[in-house]
């Protein structure tokens, strides 16, 4: 039986075949599956599906039902749905382990080259993870390089953010090694994300400002920056999302914040706004020259006693003022 099984097609209605538990791919283009669709309305499957037969029991007990498990064709299978097709032609394998479907369903993804980046390196990693595999064994089985499977593993270290822009297509594979060389800083990785999404930087160009973040870090620790403004720093970049930089000087200074279109301009404003006190200018200055008055030892001080309050009245305060200008007061 396993014989005719394997080397006939039978045509299987769709709503028996349940998807593959095993399947990496996660994204599916929505528009390619809609072109799919179309051609599947007009021309049929053209391409078997890969399934294996399971008997399932029936609820309460009442013998046995049986179904189909997909291994190879999700794509073909969603848009034949889409074109309301009742039957689509299928391969049903028999006596395979959980490890053989997994793999069967990621070599027809890369063989085809559906398979996007991040969904390869979870792949790889429930190879790893669930089944054991070492780096070398999941190479041999790919046909590739373990250098290219530890690779793949290492976007897993993304953040999200990254890994989602990466599956939309928002940045390339290539785009993430530059990112991943800033691997230590969760927050100037997701910066590098956004100025290669918002001025289309090139990887090199990406490669260039990685190096660059990398360098002035280490700069920063040679130099022994005050710990307070490097505090200040970290602070203003985990409040506002982006870069800052402090450039104290000797009296005041500036303070540099990065940003990469109008609206994340005004998203940074409306969190200053959210989080300054609402202080006059005249006040933040007179603080500034009290503080300065108090802190300098050069500043004479009044005390209370040598305070004097002038009670005269404007009437009084006219006529000292016309006798103190009086020619009739001096003499020769």
């Amino acid at each position: 039986m396993s014989n005719i099984y394997s080397n006939s097609i039978f045509w299987i209605d769709t709503d028996k075949i349940k998807p593959n538990p095993y399947q990496p791919r996660r994204d599916f283009d929505e528009a390619r599956l809609q072109d799919l669709a179309d051609s599947i309305k007009q021309y049929g499957v053209l391409q078997p599906l890969t399934v294996s037969r399971v008997e399932v029991e029936k609820e309460g007990g009442e013998g046995l039902v049986t179904e189909y498990e997909l291994i190879a064709g999700e794509r073909r299978l969603r848009a034949a749905k889409l074109a309301q097709v009742s039957q689509v032609p299928v391969i049903i394998r028999t006596g395979d382990t959980a490890i053989m479907k997994l793999e069967l369903a990621i070599l027809e993804n890369l063989q085809r080259e559906d398979l996007n980046s991040v969904d390869r390196a979870r792949a790889f990693f429930r190879l790893a993870s669930e089944f054991k595999f070492t780096h070398n064994e999941i190479a041999k089985k790919m046909g590739k390089s373990r250098e290219y499977v530890s690779n793949s593993l290492r976007i897993l270290t993304l953040p999200e953010e990254i890994l989602n822009g990466l599956s939309e297509g928002k940045i390339t594979e290539g785009h993430t090694r530059p990112i991943l060389m800033l691997v230590d800083h969760p927050e100037e990785q997701l910066v590098l994300f956004k100025e290669i999404v918002y001025k289309k930087i090139t990887v090199r160009e990406a490669e260039r400002l990685a190096r660059k973040i990398a360098y002035d870090r280490v700069r920063k620790k040679e130099f022994m920056p005050d710990p307070e403004i490097t505090e200040l720093e970290e602070e203003f970049q985990e409040k506002l999302g982006t870069r800052v930089h402090i450039d104290k000087k000797e009296l005041g200074g500036q303070i540099k914040i990065d940003f990469f279109s109008t609206e994340d301009l005004r998203a940074i404003l409306d969190l200053i706004n959210k989080s300054v006190v609402d202080k006059k200018p005249e006040d933040m200055m007179e603080n500034y020259i009290t503080q300065t008055v108090d802190n300098s030892p050069d500043v004479p001080r009044l005390e209370a006693e040598e305070l004097s309050i002038d009670d005269s009245t404007q009437e009084e305060k006219d006529k000292t003022d016309t006798d103190l200008y009086n020619i009739s007061n001096f003499s020769v």
